[in-house]
């Protein structure tokens, strides 16, 4: 009778399911004994090694040797970064230098469920396109996002999202774009980082200028940007946006915190005016990039600088801090230069980065010849160095950038006052030497 009873779920004996709270759950999310698995980045901060700094006008003017004046129109308080590598491994070694120090990190992940990193690259005049396959790299980030399915794909976002949030400003905002596929499965990640307190808004694309294409189902016309802020506060600047309705409405003005319309004392009746505009809603009418479109690169999953523009205006302020880090065709970093903000962008693609990069050369130039002030950038690779950058006799300081890459990378400290010049370096109560470029330590130099 006491076994029944002990068995007998009720008001003194709840059922444990009973007791448990909404939650996103998926494999991986806790370990074998039932804890929550924890992003660490231990372990997980690497150096970057400096490949390119690009000032294109100042370049193209020592080529020119001097042909034509250089009107200074670059500023010198930051310079932008565009980097090559996984992006979890580059927002954990970015933590030491920015954490809570960006005030903006939009984001377009993959979210078709299955897809791969396969894309057509033009050649020539463009009229012929290269099947451009998986690297190496991009085949272990496939199967690290989808090898098992939407379970590995949470367990990415969350990795990433979790940095993002330590990288993040106290009023910064992260926006996350998705769409029907995996959209649901993201607003409960973010809800499940940030917390349900922090989600500000759900933003629709409407593509205004998409065909229709019928078939057995209503025709896709949408995309939907998620809005958190990373902290009780957040920045924000109204946009004002074309109104559909041509009118008039009254004119008011605000009394004792309160919208009140305004007289005129000559005819005593309510003042009117034209509306013209209007503060922008959670839908936004935009164009998507089509074949035509002047700002098209022929990257696959291109956004137009419109969408991006508006995302930076709304949260961040001229001289402000954006990232990207799946950064694709580098709208979000071109959107961010013209307005004046600085940036990060990183992308495990190669054909990602040579095309990030190209555009903004492009814009460099653009900006310079109409003397609008802009930022040079630098592009760094992250866990693949490649020595033939140190080799470079153009790359000033070549040796000096080898020694620290090797000493931050077995985590040893830099001597400043070396008691030999063959000591470069300490870990722990050992002193560390790193010798020259592709040279061997031999009994002379010992």
């Amino acid at each position: 009778m006491s076994d029944l009873k002990k068995n007998t779920y009720g008001p003194g004996n709840p059922h444990p399911l009973s007791q448990m709270r909404t939650e996103l759950v998926w494999e991986g999310k806790y370990d074998e004994f039932g804890n929550r698995r924890e992003v660490s980045t231990s372990g997980m901060s690497i150096p970057f090694q400096r490949i390119e700094t690009i000032d294109e006008p100042r370049q193209r003017i020592l080529a020119q040797r001097g042909l034509f004046d250089e009107v200074r129109s670059h500023r010198d308080d930051f310079r932008n970064r565009l980097i090559w590598g996984d992006n979890k491994l580059v927002m954990a070694s970015l933590i030491g230098e920015f954490k809570n120090s960006i005030d903006l990190i939009y984001i377009d992940p993959p979210f078709d469920v299955g897809s791969d990193f396969t894309m057509a690259v033009p050649i020539g005049d463009a009229k012929e396109k290269l099947g451009k396959d998986q690297s190496t790299l991009e085949m272990v980030a496939y199967r690290d996002t989808w090898g098992r399915g939407t379970d590995s794909y949470l367990s990415m976002m969350y990795e990433r999202l979790s940095l993002a949030k330590d990288l993040l400003s106290a009023t910064g905002s992260i926006f996350v774009h998705t769409d029907w596929h995996v959209g649901h499965l993201i607003q409960s990640l973010l809800e499940d980082v940030f917390g349900k307190r922090r989600f500000m808004n759900q933003i629709v694309w409407w593509y205004v200028n998409k065909l229709p294409t019928g078939g057995q189902l209503f025709d896709r016309q949408h995309d939907v940007i998620l809005w958190f802020r990373s902290g009780d506060k957040h920045k924000f600047n109204e946009i004002r946006v074309e109104s559909e309705y041509k009118g008039t409405q009254l004119q008011t003005k605000k009394v004792d915190g309160k919208r009140v319309p305004i007289i005129d004392p000559e005819t005593g009746k309510q003042v009117r005016v034209m509306s013209s505009d209007k503060p922008c809603g959670d839908v936004w009418r935009m164009n998507m990039i089509h074949a035509q479109s002047v700002e098209r690169v022929e990257y696959a999953t291109q956004k137009p600088e419109a969408l991006l523009e508006r995302i930076i205006q709304c949260c961040t302020d001229e001289g402000d801090l954006v990232a990207d880090f799946f950064c694709g065709s580098g709208t979000t970093l071109a959107a961010a230069e013209k307005l004046g903000r600085r940036w990060i962008g990183a992308d495990l693609g190669r054909f990602s980065i040579h095309t990030s990069r190209k555009r903004l050369i492009d814009l460099q130039a653009s900006l310079h010849a109409n003397q609008v002030p802009y930022r040079s950038f630098d592009v760094f690779n992250l866990g693949r160095y490649e020595r033939q950058w140190w080799q470079q006799e153009s790359l000033n300081g070549a040796e000096e950038e080898h020694q620290r890459i090797v000493l931050n990378f077995f985590r040893s400290e830099t001597l400043s006052n070396p008691p030999s010049p063959l000591l470069h370096g300490r870990k722990s109560t050992a002193f560390v030497h790193v010798d020259g470029i592709d040279s061997i330590f031999t009994r002379d130099e010992a």
